[in-house]
């Protein structure tokens, strides 16, 4: 085992253990996400963005059985400690599947219909879809916009001209031509679709005026008005 002194991640191990159960849970959604996303849409990129999770999933183990041993004291201890790392293991055996899961990419798309078959059944279903121009998300942050608040649908990746962002945070901005996959209901998809499009506005959630925020039409308005001042 890595000595605490050597490990690459020292900042994990200062996290405490519920941040590190957090992390864990999340990341290995997002590779489970991801890793059925790669077998819809055969892509090595995210087949590799899975196995580049795995580690960091090792990492995560790692800090917290640390943390776990570290904070054992007495048998009792031991007893009432053991039920993390039990939901620990559970969280790192799913994303072991998940890493399975991409291994599939390596066979023929003719011997992988069943991942079809498999996804459609699914009351969550992955997608994928454009950023039109048009599109009144154009300019908004992802959590302004409040996408699966509103929809129902998690974007877990955003293609744009600089590459792909996984399991993208709330300050990520949407833009013309951005390519998103999601994951979400029927029903949500072709909503998100609708406004995807522009063929209907975006419905913002309602916010107190403490909390109001400025569009990006505003904003850029500000910044000209301020430039102009300085002249």
């Amino acid at each position: 085992m890595t000595d605490p002194e050597d490990y690459t991640n020292l900042d994990r191990i200062e996290m405490t253990v519920r941040e590190l159960l957090t992390e864990m849970k999340d990341t290995s959604e997002v590779m489970v996400d991801l890793a059925y996303a790669s077998l819809m849409y055969n892509s090595e990129d995210m087949a590799e963005k899975v196995t580049e999770l795995e580690k960091e999933m090792d990492d995560l183990k790692y800090a917290i059985r640390f943390k776990v041993l570290m904070s054992s004291r007495t048998k009792q201890d031991a007893k009432q400690l053991s039920g993390l790392l039990q939901v620990a293991s559970a969280a790192d055996k799913i994303s072991d599947a998940a890493a399975d899961i991409v291994d599939l990419l390596s066979l023929p798309l003719e011997k992988r219909p069943f991942v079809s078959a498999m996804l459609h059944e699914s009351g969550e279903k992955i997608r994928a879809t454009r950023i039109r121009p048009e599109s009144s998300m154009v300019g908004y942050t992802i959590g302004k916009l409040g996408v699966e608040a509103s929809t129902g649908c998690r974007i877990i990746a955003l293609k744009s001209r600089q590459g792909w962002i996984y399991d993208p945070e709330d300050d990520v901005k949407i833009r013309a031509g951005d390519d998103i996959i999601i994951r979400g209901t029927e029903d949500g998809y072709i909503q998100l679709m609708e406004y995807a499009a522009g063929r209907k506005p975006w419905e913002f959630p309602e916010v107190s005026e403490d909390e109001e925020e400025t569009t990006p039409q505003e904003e850029a308005a500000s910044i000209n008005d301020k430039e102009e001042e300085s002249e």
